[in-house]
């Protein structure tokens, strides 16, 4: 594992726990825990991102959010046409870090150009997938994890049709 690597995502990470998190993992010396949390990213698996919440690109983040959503954003714009105008739906649940990820989600796709349609309390995932239909929106976001245990949250993806990405 290269320190510089971890160095780098903590001078990124706009969240002081999980910066915290990294910086005792390095003072501990613990470069197995790196290891896990460095050797890959969270991959897409049935219609989104699932993962343990903490530090490093294997593990639900605020940072691992916003590159996820500057991704789709970047996708939206090159395959569906007014994107931009159409703009993306965002919801999410009641778990830990559920709303803060919805905000930095919308906080990327507003800086891109998107319209946003921001949940402005907890939802259920259906609902997020009833208001892309209702809006028209090119996509949507929902922040949960669904059925997994609490320490996971997740980002789930709605095409345009309201159907979770394949």
């Amino acid at each position: 594992m290269q320190l510089d690597v971890v160095k780098t995502w903590i001078s990124r990470d706009p969240d002081p726990l999980t910066r915290q998190e990294l910086e005792e993992l390095i003072a501990q010396e613990n470069h197995d825990e790196l290891q896990r949390r460095f050797s890959s990213r969270l991959a897409f698996g049935t219609a989104g991102l699932r993962g343990v919440i903490g530090a490093g690109p294997m593990r639900m983040n605020q940072l691992v959010v916003r590159e996820t959503t500057a991704g789709l954003g970047d996708y939206l714009v090159r395959t569906v046409p007014g994107a931009l105008e159409r703009g993306v739906v965002i919801g999410y649940d009641g778990r830990h870090g559920s709303e803060i990820f919805a905000h930095d989600a919308a906080c990327v796709l507003s800086a891109l150009g998107f319209r946003v349609h921001l949940a402005n309390q907890i939802l259920s995932t259906p609902t997020v997938a009833y208001a892309v239909r209702y809006f028209g929106a090119a996509a949507g976001i929902m922040i949960t994890a669904s059925h997994n245990p609490p320490e996971y949250n997740g980002y789930k993806v709605y095409w345009g049709n309201g159907a979770q990405i394949i």
